[in-house]
């Protein structure tokens, strides 16, 4: 997973409330076993004006609920996406989010709608500040975000730990 300390980049806004996974990437894409490829169906059945090349989504409420669907994650991240701002998300959606090296930030409405009006943004994880805006993030989300970790690389700073103890069971 790559690492996340400074994204500066083009602002997608898409300011609308509860855009769920379904909305993110509709069902009859998820069929592929792969996470790429995803990019070209996001938000395929609305086909929403997104600014092209854009990095940063700023978007409303409760972005991400409804299905668990990792795959609303792969189709943000393929399409480019390294970090999404809004005032709150759905829990698994932004546990998926950082699973996959994508970044939420969470901020104010008014703060949000401010950033969505901006063409680019730099979002510093190291200072966790957008565009000099604070916000807080989970500590140990934020590590991950910026050593790059996934849940197997997680896993993988044990190894020794791990093969000690199988070896020491037989």
């Amino acid at each position: 997973m790559k690492p996340f300390r400074v994204e500066t980049g083009i602002v997608a806004a898409l300011l609308r409330d509860d855009i769920d996974t379904d909305q993110i990437i509709p069902k009859q894409f998820l069929k592929r076993i792969a996470r790429s490829g995803f990019g070209e169906c996001l938000f395929y059945d609305w086909k929403p004006a997104l600014t092209p090349d854009a990095t940063i989504l700023v978007t409303g409420r409760n972005f991400g609920c409804g299905s668990s669907r990792e795959h609303a994650v792969w189709a943000l991240a393929d399409a480019g996406f390294r970090a999404i701002i809004a005032p709150s998300f759905a829990d698994i959606f932004a546990s998926n989010c950082v699973n996959n090296g994508v970044l939420t930030v969470t901020l104010d409405e008014d703060v949000v709608r401010q950033l969505a009006a901006c063409d680019r943004l730099t979002i510093d994880l190291e200072r966790c500040q957008v565009s000099g805006n604070p916000f807080e993030i989970d500590p140990f989300r934020r590590r991950r975000l910026l050593e790059g970790l996934d849940e197997i690389a997680l896993t993988l700073q044990y190894e020794r730990e791990i093969a000690a103890y199988e070896q020491a069971r037989g």
